[in-house]
């Protein structure tokens, strides 16, 4: 069972991250300062370390060095990501922003600690050294996607769980979420690693040719067919075979399909001649097939042969901190390719890359990034040179001085068995009767647009008081 040490002043959050923790199946101990931890514990004998940034006395940053390779976890008030990030280049594996959902913390602890685990295996002779994690870049190891949020460790697990059969799959998602990408992990993964994959864009080929490349022409079929050819269904026999957009084939090449699935043959335009391939399919679409069916522009046969295994992508919007991962890991690459060195996110771009819907998902986060790394002057990245159409006034408010609620008003302490939304529930209800929304959101740490969020997800409503709103 691993063994986690959480260092936190207030009694609230360490209350009921231990508690959330031993739920959990994680043993937990605790010390309200980097002095108190020391006294008390052998800080290197730990798994993980969860550690305030802000603490009495020595910051949090402190333990970095007292851990000797243990993983140290930064949490930090929304407002001092800034913060935060100088953490990470003083050791800190990674860092959560406060207030955070149980799900997220769950989530960071349990990567956190398998990562950890991992390069301990990988070099064991380096144990005693400190972890060199990447920033803001947690990358699913056997899967090569990045992104730790739920919906994305729940997709992890159905690939690996899927990869080793030969079961049809169809990947669903919005345009640019990455479909390709779980194709390629599927097959990666699969007994047919080593044989190819063999990727169409279904909407990219005229319709007069689709049949001819996917199925293959015998000389003369046509005219232009000056000689016989493979289609790409042939090119992938033994390994997979992957139609991206399959909503947008035609049904006469949807039949011949059908036929490939269900006799595992096909047979070239102008042949009478069938032959047997071993083909995988996996099929992505952005749109949906079922109701397609049944409004007759995708043949239903055809539709319950593909959906054996449904994977659905979550859009960029919905993946919470893994946009700020994927923008950190394209502005590496971007760089590395262009030749740029020391080029960084100004803090109101990533206030904008976190909070902008994207939906031109993924996609549009790399083309924006690569835009801005090719017309950027100066080290740091603005939002405005990535092209992000937000109004960040209410994002932005940089509070680096704003004491935390707890240590503003220690008059209402509440009892340890509060849960971190009770916490924020509490505060709310307790504050907003003499304080005005930007204030509130000020001292929790987080915008105004997340104070509204959080409202509404507790359904909190706003009191009509005396006190200006200034909304």
């Amino acid at each position: 069972m691993p063994h986690i040490l959480i260092v936190e002043d207030e009694t609230i959050i360490r209350s009921a991250l231990r508690r959330l923790l031993e739920r959990n199946q994680y043993q937990v101990s605790e010390a309200g300062s980097v002095q108190e931890a020391q006294e008390r514990y052998s800080i290197p004998g730990f798994d993980l370390i969860v550690s305030d940034l802000r603490l009495p006395g020595a910051p949090g940053t402190e333990l970095i060095k007292l851990a000797q390779g243990t993983p140290v976890l930064i949490m930090t008030s929304y407002a001092s990501l800034r913060s935060a990030v100088d953490s990470m280049k003083m050791g800190a594996v990674d860092y959560i922003a406060k207030p955070f959902d149980h799900d997220e913390m769950l989530q960071a602890v349990a990567r956190i600690l398998r990562d950890h685990q991992e390069a301990r295996r990988a070099t064991p002779n380096e144990a005693g050294k400190p972890a060199k994690a990447a920033a803001n870049t947690a990358v699913e190891g056997d899967i090569g996607i990045i992104g730790s949020c739920a919906a994305m460790l729940d997709m992890y697990s159905k690939i690996r769980k899927v990869a080793p059969t030969d079961s049809n799959v169809l990947v669903q998602g919005e345009s640019g979420t990455g479909k390709e990408l779980v194709a390629r992990a599927l097959h990666n993964l699969s007994r047919r690693a080593k044989a190819p994959l063999i990727s169409v864009n279904c909407a990219a080929i005229p319709e007069t040719l689709i049949e001819s490349e996917l199925f293959g022409h015998e000389k003369g079929a046509f005219t232009g067919a000056s000689a016989g050819r493979a289609g790409l269904v042939e090119a992938a026999d033994g390994g997979t075979l992957f139609l991206d957009e399959i909503g947008e084939l035609p049904l006469e090449a949807q039949a011949r399909l059908l036929r490939v699935l269900q006799e595992g043959e096909i047979r070239r335009v102008g042949s009478v001649q069938s032959q047997k391939v071993d083909v995988r399919l996996i099929a992505a679409t952005h749109r949906d097939l079922k109701t397609l069916a049944k409004t007759g522009q995708f043949r239903e046969d055809l539709y319950y042969r593909l959906h054996v295994i449904a994977l659905k992508l979550p859009p960029l919007r919905e993946r919470g901190a893994d946009v700020n991962e994927i923008a950190h890991s394209f502005l590496a690459r971007q760089c590395a390719r262009m030749g740029r060195e020391g080029l960084h996110f100004a803090h109101d771009a990533e206030q904008a890359i976190r909070h902008y819907p994207w939906p031109g998902n993924v996609r549009e986060l790399e083309n924006a990034i690569e835009r801005a790394v090719i017309l950027c002057e100066s080290p740091e990245i603005s939002a405005e040179l990535l092209g992000i159409d937000i109004e960040l006034d209410d994002l932005d408010d940089d509070f680096d001085g704003a004491a935390s609620p707890a240590t503003s008003n220690n008059s209402h302490e509440p009892t340890e068995d509060l849960s971190l939304e009770d916490y924020f529930q509490h505060f709310v209800l307790e504050h907003q009767d003499h304080m005005t929304e930007t204030e509130l959101a000020r001292k929790l740490g987080i915008s105004r647009k997340c104070l509204w969020e959080r409202r509404q997800r507790l359904g909190i409503p706003r009191r009509k008081t005396g006190v200006a709103t200034d909304s």
